[in-house]
């Protein structure tokens, strides 16, 4: 038979994110992939043995993918600005054409530890993520092009952050568009802060908001 790559798996691959997708891991039987797939049940164990392996496969696929994405854009970007850009538009670009497979990979992270069986891992996958950006940053600040009065870890949670909460947004409201622009607007408010600056520097700061009223 074909290897996992062939058309076969891929073909139960889609059948089986879209029954993910719709209806969760557990709302989701091995008849219903099969079914939608058009293959039998050993069909669908000699490629990956079961169902929690085939979810397995699907997050995996979702987090690897995002992992060439950014080691590709890096080298497409000579500034921390420019790199940190073509991440986030690379990103961006990929979850517009692959909605259901992000879904899936966020739905994960975010399951009750009931909703899945436990060995689905997704952990180590993720932490080599956020690590290439960590890296990433932690060039930035050697080289003089972020602020040191935070460390490394503080500002790739401040940029990964940013970057998921637009890729979450989309996947909610697929009116919130997500381009190069939107990405380079990100990585701007990342690198500048959205603070007021004065001349020397210092940012304002307010003691009551814009609608306040006094007593």
């Amino acid at each position: 038979m074909e290897p996992r790559n062939g058309s076969t798996a891929r073909q139960i691959l889609a059948a089986a994110l879209r029954r993910f997708a719709d209806c969760g891991y557990a709302g989701t039987s091995v008849q219903d992939i099969v079914s939608a797939a058009r293959v039998t049940k050993p069909t669908l164990y000699y490629y990956f043995g079961n169902k929690a392996e085939l979810y397995q496969a699907l997050v995996d696929s979702a987090y690897d993918e995002r992992y060439r994405l950014m080691q590709e854009a890096v080298k497409r970007g000579g500034t921390l600005a420019e790199q940190l850009a073509e991440i986030l538009a690379a990103l961006f670009e990929y979850t517009q054409g692959h909605r259901e497979l992000m879904r899936l990979a966020f739905a994960t992270a975010f399951a009750a530890p009931d909703e899945l069986p436990r060995e689905i891992n997704y952990l180590a996958r993720r932490q080599r993520n956020f690590e290439f950006i960590h890296r990433l940053v932690n060039k930035g600040l050697a080289a003089g092009a972020l602020d040191r009065r935070f460390d490394g870890q503080e500002l790739a949670f401040g940029i990964y952050g940013l970057m998921n909460i637009y890729l979450m947004a989309h996947l909610v409201l697929p009116d919130c568009r997500l381009n190069r622009q939107t990405a380079t607007r990100v990585v701007q408010l990342f690198l500048a802060g959205a603070g007021v600056k004065h001349r020397d520097g210092a940012r304002p700061t307010r003691s009551r908001s814009r609608d306040a009223r006094p007593a």
